[in-house]
């Protein structure tokens, strides 16, 4: 039976690129009952697009700005009304700045001060992780479209508009922030992850919840849970038993080419 949407919600934001821990996170934060962090959110995707009708022919033929704002302003109460947790964390690029960017718009039309959950991980590390995932699970995305090496494929994961590079910039730009955002290693949150989650709802300015840190479940929020078989099985799939730090031997196997290209980008 699904609670009654909690008045007053609180809403924060989760940044972080793939194979970083973002799905641990959510697994060990989503035991709150008064507290949920999405998964890979489309709110961002929706004011994007809202907004971009300015630039279309109907809008300038009749620019009435004043209506096309107040949608604008109201997206992430209207998305998140019905959601039963009074603490919503989303998770998208929201830090990316552009002209507009997410950052832009949320300035404009968010209306308050807003906080942000950064994770970090050595892109070597996250492109490591993606190789294991991959390699073993034949119908994994970057097997779909004939490339013909890991170089390829991990170009293809790299591309100017799949996730790890928005998140990238929206966590160069989070640096620029630190008033605003809390940033989270992986590393630290594998080996030490009561103390960061600990951390973490002090920064939410939250009351602790007793969490566990064994025997963790997999994402289920109000009664959904991913359909991996649009990325491939097991991308957002966590390790039940414990939580540790777990050396990946793919490390090893990065084309240099790679290293070159992307090897300074490190947190």
């Amino acid at each position: 039976m699904t609670s009654e949407p909690k008045k007053n919600k609180k809403l924060f934001f989760l940044i972080g690129m793939p194979r970083s821990g973002n799905t641990l996170f959510a697994s060990i934060m989503n035991q709150n009952p008064e507290l949920v962090v999405t998964a890979n959110s489309i709110t961002l995707e929706v004011m994007k697009d809202l907004y971009l009708l300015k630039e279309t022919d109907v809008f300038q033929n009749y620019p009435d700005h004043k209506s096309l704002n107040n949608i604008l302003d109201i997206v992430y109460d209207l998305y998140y009304k019905d959601w039963p947790q009074r603490i919503i964390i989303d998770r998208g690029p929201v830090m990316a700045s552009g002209n507009p960017g997410n950052f832009e718009l949320m300035k404009v039309h968010y209306k308050r001060p807003f906080k942000c959950i950064v994770l970090l991980r050595n892109l070597m590390n996250v492109l490591a992780s993606y190789m294991k995932w991959y390699t073993e699970n034949p119908d994994a995305f970057p097997n779909r479209y004939g490339f013909k090496n890991d170089e390829e494929k991990l170009l293809q994961i790299m591309n100017k508009d799949g996730a790890v590079i928005k998140d990238l910039k929206a966590i160069d730009n989070a640096f620029k922030h630190p008033d605003i955002c809390h940033f989270v290693k992986y590393d630290d949150l594998v080996t030490n992850p009561e103390e960061e989650i600990k951390k973490i709802y002090k920064f939410l300015d939250e009351p602790y919840f007793n969490h566990r840190f064994i025997d963790l479940d997999q994402i289920n929020i109000n009664g959904l849970s991913y359909s991996d078989n649009v990325v491939g099985r097991n991308m957002h799939t966590v390790k039940k038993e414990k939580i540790e730090k777990i050396y990946n031997p793919y490390i090893e196997k990065i084309p240099q080419r790679i290293k070159e290209k992307y090897g300074h980008i490190r947190f």
